[in-house]
């Protein structure tokens, strides 16, 4: 259970960004994979670029599939179950033409747009990730493509597509899945509070009690630790692309409180899915 937090349903405006990022971020992937090898393997991963370009395609078309209202079961939520999901996924679907993958990513993050939009933001939804409500599924959607086209434009030497609005427009989903993803052996009987800001963004706060993680907009009390980091920071290190300690000595988190010191450890405390 997590504290009351700001309504995910957007109407208006925000939802609208919402969309149209999903969408360009999949239209971007056409530019990003055009030309390329996709025998070129991605630093620090198991998969190579068409086998990430693969998931990703497969991926946008479950997610459309749930804006739809279609039921559609992908592991338990959990990081081995997901992981052995998507090692299915792709060994039942051979293609690996990095140009047809990648029109394929940008026509599921349209298809998605396409059918969450008339529906209310607020309807909820089962995802991989467990219950949410379909515009924090738009979130994790766009989360989801920005983590694995980073990897991709790594690899490929091509400019990423992640930023500071982009960033913005995953929080409701990081939020949401935060208390999912905590580490059970690593948060065993941890208990502290931490306020997390992220620089020109709205910040939150986890509080973890004999190691249930429980998000909330405000600290529930005194803050053991403040982390104040730069938004491609925050998502790159709650994506598991960076880490703690690198983001801290480069300048890009600053950590203060009655327990500064915790502040490199908290990533330790999640398991990326």
């Amino acid at each position: 259970m997590t504290l009351p937090l700001p309504q995910h349903g957007r109407p208006g405006a925000a939802r609208t960004a919402l969309f149209e990022a999903v969408t360009a971020v999949g239209d971007e992937a056409v530019a990003l994979l055009a030309g390329c090898r996709g025998d070129t393997p991605i630093p620090g991963a198991e998969w190579t670029v068409a086998e990430a370009a693969a998931h990703l395609a497969m991926a946008n078309e479950l997610m459309a599939d749930l804006a739809t209202g279609e039921e559609r079961p992908y592991g338990d939520g959990t990081p081995a179950s997901l992981a052995a999901a998507n090692a299915a996924s792709l060994a039942a679907r051979p293609q690996r033409d990095p140009a047809v993958l990648a029109e394929e990513i940008a026509r599921q993050a349209r298809r998605f747009t396409t059918a969450a939009g008339p529906r209310a933001g607020t309807e909820p939804v089962h995802t991989p990730l467990g219950p949410m409500d379909l515009d924090t599924l738009g979130a994790y959607l766009l989360t989801h493509m920005l983590g694995h086209l980073y990897d991709i434009a790594v690899a490929l030497r091509r400019p990423h597509p992640i930023d500071r609005h982009r960033v913005e427009l995953t929080m409701p989903f990081l939020r949401t899945a935060m208390p999912r993803v905590t580490d059970p052996r690593a948060a065993a009987g941890h208990n502290a509070c931490y306020r997390l800001r992220v620089r020109g963004l709205d910040g939150f706060a986890v509080t973890f009690t004999d190691g249930t993680a429980v998000v909330s907009t405000e600290p529930p009390r005194r803050p053991d630790c403040t982390i104040l980091t730069e938004p491609v920071a925050f998502l790159l290190i709650a994506l598991g692309r960076y880490t703690a300690v690198d983001a801290l000595t480069r300048g890009k988190v600053l950590a203060w409180g009655r327990r500064p010191w915790l502040a490199p450890t908290f990533p330790g405390l999640f398991t990326a899915p």
